[in-house]
């Protein structure tokens, strides 16, 4: 059994899935970085200073009464908030995420396409079935004369 779970965990496939699942939770953090730390800031400044990490709509007081000011300040006194500045930025980084996978598929497609499009550089001879050079003008095994 020991050496079966050997084989399957050393299989091509299992291994890129692990490198990929690795790097695509390096790439979230720095999305979230990006929205959290880059985006977010100038959007809230240009808005009126609001901080959308901080908007949240109170549903119960906690054991200390409010106004609380922040997300945090309402979790330590036990109220239960509704934040929806969080899922506002949780939006944003999906849609980064998204349009980055986006360009990466669609370079990737347009690669696979130009390997595609290569021009053969060989052909068949209509005679003897022989694998020839596109250019040639002669086929080589039946010396048959062939046309363009």
């Amino acid at each position: 059994m020991l050496n079966e779970f050997k084989k399957f965990i050393m299989r091509g496939n299992v291994l890129d899935m692990a490198v990929g699942i690795v790097i695509g939770t390096a790439f979230v953090a720095i999305v979230r970085s990006f929205v959290n730390d880059i985006i977010m800031p100038p959007i809230g400044l240009l808005l009126g200073g609001i901080d959308f990490s901080n908007l949240f709509i109170l549903l119960k007081q906690g054991v200390t009464p409010g106004p609380y000011l922040t997300v945090a300040e309402a979790q330590e006194a036990g109220a239960v908030t509704l934040n929806y500045g969080v899922f506002i930025n949780t939006i944003i980084s999906f849609l980064i995420i998204g349009f980055a996978i986006f360009l990466i598929i669609r370079k990737v497609n347009s690669m696979k396409k130009k390997e595609e499009a290569a021009p053969p550089s060989t052909k068949e001879c209509p005679y003897c079935f022989t694998v020839i050079p596109i250019k040639a003008k002669r086929c080589p095994n039946c010396t048959t004369e062939l046309a363009k």
